[in-house]
């Protein structure tokens, strides 16, 4: 449970601009959607894919390193990892588990099984989009237990795109025509108060001395 008090009291040090942009983008957030990497091997792929995962409003990532493990492209991810929640997962069964507790669909991205095109997907279900390896794609544990087959259509001679790609066009589509819905898409009130203090915490320097002040 957030200390209210102490969060208010941390925003006083927050710029004006600071503190309205965490507002504007914090009622922007949702966990409705989520989004899985599988071993992806490039390490410039993860992290444009937690990018698109802040672009887009997507607040959580779970990464899953059954083999490779992954380090965050600065770069790359442009400062996205201080922003979203990452994670992580040593194998993909655990992962599923653990996404399907907390009551999410597994959506497995893929060219090559035909169930649902991307402008057709039911947006009202809580989902998790499954993104496989560059080369082998999603393992055979995932695709058995995917509750839904999501596929990108395409007109052109390749039959796939990458990972980063396939996330970006993917997430981009889905919180657009969540924002356009009446569903309660938006993280709750009690999750915005701890996202808020998690921000402040990664963005005011002597965080620790000032709450320890605060709480003496």
């Amino acid at each position: 449970m957030t200390d209210l008090n102490l969060l208010e009291h941390l925003e006083t040090y927050l710029t004006e601009n600071r503190k309205q942009r965490f507002n504007e983008v914090l009622l922007q957030r949702t966990k409705h959607f989520t989004v899985a990497a599988e071993d992806v091997y490039q390490l410039h792929n993860t992290s444009a894919v937690i990018r698109s995962c802040d672009v887009f409003g997507i607040q959580e990532i779970n990464i899953i390193e059954e083999t490779n493990t992954k380090r965050i492209d600065r770069e790359i991810a442009m400062g996205a990892q201080k922003w979203v929640d990452l994670n992580r997962y040593n194998s993909v069964k655990d992962c599923i588990l653990d996404l399907k507790q907390k009551g999410y669909q597994i959506v497995a991205t893929t060219p090559h099984i035909h169930d649902c095109e991307l402008h057709n997907f039911d947006i009202t279900k809580k989902s998790c989009f499954f993104f496989g390896r560059e080369t082998e794609g999603l393992s055979d544990e995932v695709l058995k237990n995917a509750d839904s087959f999501l596929k990108i259509p395409m007109v052109g001679f390749t039959e796939s795109l990458n990972i980063s790609v396939s996330a970006a066009i993917i997430l981009q589509h889905v919180t657009t025509k969540l924002r356009q819905s009446n569903l309660n898409w938006q993280l709750t009130e009690t999750e915005i108060h701890e996202k808020k203090l998690d921000w402040i915490s990664k963005t005011i320097k002597s965080y620790d001395e000032i709450v320890a002040r605060f709480n003496s």
